[in-house]
């Protein structure tokens, strides 16, 4: 389904009045979806779903994955936790995994931004090197 450039702008502003100090609040977005519905205003099919495309990006944005090669210790996952709360700001959801291939290090993925400082990753670059 092609969107128009009036759809996408309403879903725009659609988005950004769900957003409140930068945090997209679940309820206001839910109150829009329905609101939307029960107006039926023309091309609401195509704003809806370029909303909900504005949602999963947010989403994304929102969600850290940190994996280790072992159980982080709770110091060190605060010591993460704060540090990416003051690179991302408030609203993180954020989620700790082991991943015993990793060898040993840390990989973060935050929406499309990904740090790795495993010890595979170094091999990995050593190995392509030669």
């Amino acid at each position: 389904m092609k969107i128009t450039k009036q759809a996408r702008r309403d879903a725009k502003q659609l988005f950004r009045s769900c957003v409140v100090n930068g945090v997209l609040e679940d309820n206001k977005a839910r109150q829009a979806v329905q609101k939307v519905l029960e107006l039926k205003p023309r091309g609401y099919i195509a704003l809806l779903s370029h909303f909900q495309r504005l949602l999963k990006l947010d989403i994304d944005r929102r969600t850290a994955k940190i994996e280790s090669a072992t159980p982080l210790a709770p110091d060190m996952q605060q010591q993460v936790q704060a540090n990416l709360t003051r690179i991302y700001g408030q609203g993180l959801n954020i989620s700790f995994t082991q991943n015993p291939a990793l060898i040993g290090g840390l990989r973060i993925k935050v929406g499309s931004d990904v740090y790795d400082g495993s010890v595979q990753a170094r091999l990995t670059a050593l190995q392509e090197a030669f």
